[in-house]
């Protein structure tokens, strides 16, 4: 078991299940991940929206809803590049009971024509005083090199009985190239493409059969030159870390495993590549590109553990999640 310091200050314990799991326990959550190599991902980048005058409201108009505020963050930059699987992100700082008029009010364009998406809620343990996040994402991934435009005028609209939006927000991202990575438990090879041509193709060595990797769709969360991953067993500072689960799957540079490299599974769950190997997919890669994993002999990632959002069937996430939408 291990103690480290958590998102905004908050305590994160992790410990070995009676699978082979980390257990990552973090005010209301308990998530599984099947042996990750790494830990909890640092803070995101908020956005918060800027203060605005108070409401109009004119003698014919309906009363403006009254309640408990709610307040919206973004993880997103403004006029950042992201990967085309990258969600649009929102934090809210109550669970809300009530979605239409949130996603009545949400406006998505893509370059400048209106977006087909939809959101999906889910509880949240990222950010102290954010029980809830929202993500929002079309029913495929966005179209590469493209502007994305979000509005989302809530301020003074209600979010369930007894609670208001008491901000609105706007944001602008755009998304690079098209950067698929397919990665095969099977032939151990790492197949990456972009804008429809093959840029690398890599042996690796996934998880063993005791800390299978995750299968389905994963996303580029962050990355770090140097990440430092604690598990029974081990402490290493591990260079040219990407992360694509929150709980701590990393594709990264594993000199220590050469020999297993592009012949066997044998890691803790993340995916491991040669020095050089890691070192070009490093630089290569961009927060929001996609990684679809097959025969892992892994569980499929869980949507919360990460922007696992592409898991989800579009049916499915257009109801909505935690607060129904429809």
């Amino acid at each position: 078991m291990r103690w480290r310091s958590g998102r905004a200050g908050s305590i994160v314990v992790v410990m070995r299940c009676s699978r082979p799991w980390w257990a990552v326990v973090t005010l209301v959550a308990c998530g599984a991940a099947l042996a990750a190599c790494g830990g909890p991902s640092p803070a995101a980048a908020w956005r918060s929206g800027s203060a605005q005058p108070p409401a109009q409201v004119s003698p014919s108009s309906s009363p403006a809803a009254t309640g408990k505020p709610v307040h919206v963050r973004l993880y997103e930059k403004d006029g950042a590049t992201y990967g085309v699987g990258m969600p649009v992100i929102a934090y809210l700082s109550a669970t809300i009971t009530d979605a239409a008029a949130f996603t009545a009010a949400t406006r998505v364009t893509v370059n400048g024509s209106p977006a087909q998406g939809a959101w999906y809620f889910e509880k949240s343990a990222i950010y102290s005083g954010y029980p809830l996040e929202a993500h929002y994402r079309p029913a495929d991934y966005w179209p590469a090199h493209a502007s994305v435009h979000l509005d989302l005028p809530v301020r003074g609209r209600s979010a369930g009985t007894g609670l208001v939006f008491d901000n609105s927000l706007t944001m602008d991202m755009s998304t690079g190239a098209a950067n698929i990575s397919k990665i095969d438990g099977v032939a151990e090879r790492m197949v990456v493409t972009s804008d429809g041509k093959q840029v690398f193709d890599f042996p690796v060595s996934l998880g063993k059969a005791s800390t299978p990797t995750f299968s389905g769709v994963k996303v580029v969360m962050e990355k770090d030159a140097v990440e430092r991953m604690v598990g029974p067993g081990y402490d290493e500072q591990v260079p040219w870390s990407v992360r694509v689960t929150n709980s701590g799957e990393f594709v990264h540079s594993a000199s220590w495993n050469g020999g297993n490299i592009g012949q066997r599974s044998t890691s803790h769950g993340c995916t491991n590549l040669t020095e050089a190997d890691a070192k070009a997919y490093f630089a290569f890669a961009q927060v929001g590109d996609v990684a679809t994993y097959t025969n892992t002999g892994g569980p499929t990632m869980p949507t919360w553990d990460g922007y696992g959002d592409w898991n989800v069937s579009w049916d499915t996430w257009q109801a909505g999640g935690a607060v129904p939408t429809r």
